[in-house]
């Protein structure tokens, strides 16, 4: 996945091709270095980029999700809230006022 690309599905198989090791191995390779396999990890840089623009302002929770890669609102509510703990709305709401308190 190219850097600001979040919305670009990545091919194991190419990533594979492109480091020149077979799928398994990149699998086993990634999972060591990162405790995760390269699909978990796209995942969590999708919804950390996800929380980044919410943080920065972006009001529309179906766009940015769809922005980084997510073609149903709810499957990307339901997975941020997974990692997060709260929904995309009410933990942008929560961090917006952690900012404007720590500039007061």
């Amino acid at each position: 996945m190219a850097p600001g690309r979040y919305d670009q599905p990545i091919r194991i198989s190419d990533l594979a091709d492109h480091v020149g090791l077979s799928a398994p191995a990149l699998n086993r390779h990634f999972r060591a270095a990162t405790a995760m396999s390269p699909l978990q990890y796209q995942k969590q840089l999708r919804l950390q980029q996800a929380r980044m623009r919410l943080v920065a302002g972006a009001r529309d929770i179906a766009e940015v999700g769809h922005a980084v890669g997510y073609s149903s609102p709810s499957q990307f509510s339901r997975e941020y809230r997974r990692l997060f703990g709260v929904p995309p709305g009410q933990d942008a709401t929560r961090l917006q006022g952690q900012v404007l308190a720590d500039y007061v």
